[in-house]
């Protein structure tokens, strides 16, 4: 039997994806990217094997020499590794990057995944195995959103989508249907953090996914440490596009917002 590859970043998704899949039968081999990668990974899957970000051709060659024609792409990768000066990347990695108009998500992705299907290597949609981490539409929290709060949400909701048509970032925070904060390069967890240095509370953020999402790639994600910002920050509200996100520490999550009056909802 074939094992599916985790190509793993940061975070706790990858090891839930590991043993959610295990569960379900699956084979499952960790391919972790150094200085990126929990290693705490290694203890939930079948075979761990690790490689360099730049390094696209040993990637590929642990790939097929460990018979793994499946993929997911899960975790937390910061795109500005690609603008740091010490990283060198490989011949394929350049091929790769070189045949791009852009260097927008989606385009460095889809053109990875065409690239890895010359070699028998699918990245495939990892949603089926997650789906208890997708929540439908509703307040997950005690508190509803105030009618102030409901109306910004929605206005943060509507400048999301209209970023992330340009697949520039999924996440906004808005006070008073005033925009604070977008997510461009740096991630989500700095966009919040600015958000917080200009108005000390009372903002909201909402955090969608893309227009014709592909769930294969960079699904928004939102877990304990996304809401502890947003809290510390002094934001006051989350929404969340139901069926698209995956929400993890779920429960964690619902007793601290509870515990603060933070309202949570999916949208």
């Amino acid at each position: 039997m074939s094992s599916i590859g985790i190509v793993a970043g940061a975070g706790k998704l990858p090891a839930l994806f590991a043993d959610l899949a295990k569960k379900q039968g699956e084979k499952v081999v960790g391919v972790g990217l150094r200085g990126v990668t929990d290693p705490g990974l290694e203890s939930h899957v079948d075979k761990f094997l690790w490689f360099e970000m730049s390094a696209v051709q040993k990637a590929i060659l642990l790939l097929v020499t460990n018979r793994i024609n499946r993929i997911v792409l899960l975790g937390k990768l910061q795109k500005d590794v690609f603008f740091k000066k010490d990283v060198v990347l490989d011949n394929d990695t350049k091929a790769v990057l070189n045949k791009l108009n852009d260097k927008k998500d989606y385009s460095i992705l889809n053109e990875a995944a065409k690239f890895l299907k010359k070699f028998g290597i699918e990245i495939i949609d990892p949603t089926p195995f997650l789906s208890d981490l997708i929540p439908q539409k509703g307040v997950l929290t005690r508190r509803a959103p105030t009618q102030a709060e409901s109306e910004d949400l929605q206005y943060a909701v509507d400048i999301a989508r209209e970023l992330t048509r340009h697949d520039i970032g999924q996440t906004v925070a808005v006070k008073t249907k005033t925009v604070i904060a977008l997510e461009a390069v740096e991630g989500t967890d700095e966009t919040i953090a600015r958000a917080g240095a200009f108005s000390k509370t009372g903002f909201v953020v909402a955090k969608v996914a893309r227009p014709n999402q592909d769930m294969r790639f960079d699904v928004p994600l939102v877990g304990r440490e996304t809401v502890e910002g947003i809290i510390k920050a002094g934001g006051t509200a989350l929404a969340l596009e139901a069926g698209k996100t995956f929400l993890i520490d779920k429960d964690d999550i619902l007793k601290l917002a509870d515990e603060k009056g933070f309202s949570l909802v999916v949208v």
